[in-house]
């Protein structure tokens, strides 16, 4: 059956408090802005309490519900019928129609059920277990092969008796989290791995708009690298609406680092001119943070020492919300988010191009200062030269 309604379960919105309306309408409009990629018209309406999407004409069941289950907020997405209150007959005649409908292909052989009724409106002339038994009692005069479960049933069917009566009994999972733009807007450093989208999706499940940062070196590194992270922030718009991102030629400073400094700190020298550089487009984009993808002992520059001296650089804070992940359970969120295949594609990035055979693991600042003191001479004109080539652009979802 084509549902008309879509009745929109949140989470931790729900323990707010005077502010909880900004986070529901935040909600409401990520919902609107999700289904305008979605064929056909929607009205989104609050109403004590819950959140409705009300199909006005046709539209894809499943192409809704995919849209929906990405908005960061939802907990829970339930294809709903809503009925007028015109007495416990008619309801009932609703509910046999919907099992009629539902599962046609299961009522004659039977199923077990369970009816759970909520009486939000306390006016209505029976109470919440009264309704139940009741309707149990209708269905099982009419599908005796079906029998009451209400421990284990196979269907539980749900009545909420509101200012409309909702009636439904699949609940399809949503992503949780808060709505994107409730916490703020960071600067995520994205490469073409599999760590830093995720770590993008995770920042932005808790609210924060996306920012994103690039570096690429031509022409060690191939257009087809640089198109890499414009689809991997494309699927990481999905979830966290559209992110602009800065596309930074690192070539010059890294050639200049390769040149003066050590091979055993080349990985972390450029990590900090990588921070440096991220943090000034942070500072235009009025960003509050920066995000990274690093895990504690992944990599050289991933150690303790190694995260040390990279923040040493930075005044703004640096999120990592993959700092106590193990590999398997990043590659498992990218899996599911559907970032896995692209980011294993072979354009290898600027990071894997310059890496040292033996890089330091335990790096001491002094020594890496020291180190940066040869580029004094040519840094400062490489970097405003970074600057001012960038190239920004905006990157919306891409649909599956």
């Amino acid at each position: 059956m084509q549902y008309q309604a879509f009745l929109i379960k949140y989470g931790e919105i729900g323990v707010k408090g005077k502010n909880r309306h900004v986070f529901e309408d935040t909600l409401v409009s990520r919902i609107r802005s999700a289904l305008d990629a979605v064929e056909g018209t929607f009205a989104v309406r609050k109403e004590n309490g819950r959140i409705y999407v009300e199909a006005e004409g046709d539209h894809d069941d499943e192409d809704t519900l995919d849209a929906l289950s990405r908005v960061f907020g939802i907990v829970g997405i339930c294809p709903v019928v809503l009925t007028r209150d015109e007495g416990f007959d008619a309801l009932a005649a609703v509910v046999l129609d919907y099992i009629k409908t539902e599962f046609a292909q299961h009522a004659d052989r039977g199923f077990t059920f369970k009816v759970v009724t909520r009486r939000a409106r306390k006016n209505y002339p029976m109470d919440s277990m009264e309704i139940s038994a009741a309707l149990g009692e209708r269905i099982l005069d009419v599908y005796p092969n079906c029998a009451v479960d209400v421990h284990a049933p196979q269907v539980t069917l749900h009545v909420e008796i509101r200012n409309q009566i909702n009636l439904y009994s699949r609940t399809v999972k949503g992503p949780g989290g808060m709505p994107v733009g409730t916490a703020g807007r960071a600067m995520l450093l994205l490469s073409g791995g599999i760590d830093s989208p995720v770590a993008g999706y995770m920042t932005a499940k808790r609210g924060v708009k996306l920012d994103a940062v690039y570096f690429h070196a031509p022409p060690y590194t191939s257009e087809r690298a640089k198109q890499k992270v414009i689809d991997l922030a494309a699927i990481v718009a999905r979830y966290a609406g559209p992110i602009r991102l800065h596309i930074v030629n690192f070539t010059q400073i890294q050639l200049a680092i390769y040149d003066k400094c050590p091979h055993d700190q080349l990985t972390i020298i450029m990590r900090r001119y990588m921070m440096k550089l991220a943090e000034h487009f942070a500072q235009e984009d009025e960003d509050l943070g920066l995000v990274t993808g690093e895990s504690i002992g992944q990599v050289a520059s991933q150690t303790m020492q190694s995260m040390a001296v990279t923040n040493e650089v930075c005044s703004m804070p640096v999120y990592r919300p993959l700092i106590a992940f193990d590999k398997q359970e990043i590659i498992d969120i990218s899996e599911k988010i559907g970032t896995y295949e692209t980011s294993i594609l072979p354009f290898e990035d600027c990071c894997t191009i310059f890496v040292a055979k033996h890089p330091v693991t335990k790096p001491n600042l002094k020594s890496i200062r020291k180190s940066e003191s040869h580029l004094e001479a040519v840094i400062g004109p490489l970097f405003e030269e970074a600057v001012a080539t960038a190239e920004t652009i905006r990157v919306s979802a891409k649909e599956e």
